[in-house]
């Protein structure tokens, strides 16, 4: 009588599957939180720097992750003016920032998270130079 052959797959084996498999999603995660960033390659706006002096980053280019907590004033050939709550990591700040009326067609509400690219304009003011809604 003949033999059957058994195959089994190793429990090592079935093991090692499963913690790559767990190894490949959490990588994925983590890259797709880094590369839906749109400011990823701009410096994070050192709240603490601006607010001691906001004249000694004229001209610069920053980021801003934060979420609208206020309406503060509106012009329509000028834009509109909020106030924008942003986590510093040890606490919590409120700037004044300033949307151009080239992004007047953007339904900003309070409450709403946003990502910002600003420049600090020569007068020191937190100008939106892009905005993605996160």
């Amino acid at each position: 009588m003949a033999r059957r052959a058994s195959f089994a797959i190793h429990p090592v084996w079935i093991a090692l599957v499963f913690f790559l498999i767990i190894g490949a999603v959490t990588t994925g995660y983590f890259l797709v939180g880094r590369v839906s960033d749109p400011y990823r390659t701009l410096a994070p706006l050192e709240v603490p720097a601006y607010l001691e002096n906001s004249n000694s980053l004229r001209g610069n280019s920053y980021k801003i992750n934060g979420t609208i907590w206020n309406y503060l004033a509106s012009s329509t050939q000028a834009g509109r003016l909020f106030s924008v709550e942003v986590n510093t990591g040890a606490s919590t700040e409120i700037l004044p920032v300033f949307i151009p009326a080239e992004f007047n067609s953007v339904n900003i509400q309070k409450g709403q998270h946003f990502n910002f690219s600003v420049e600090v304009d020569e007068k020191g003011i937190l100008s939106v130079k892009g905005l993605k809604k996160a």
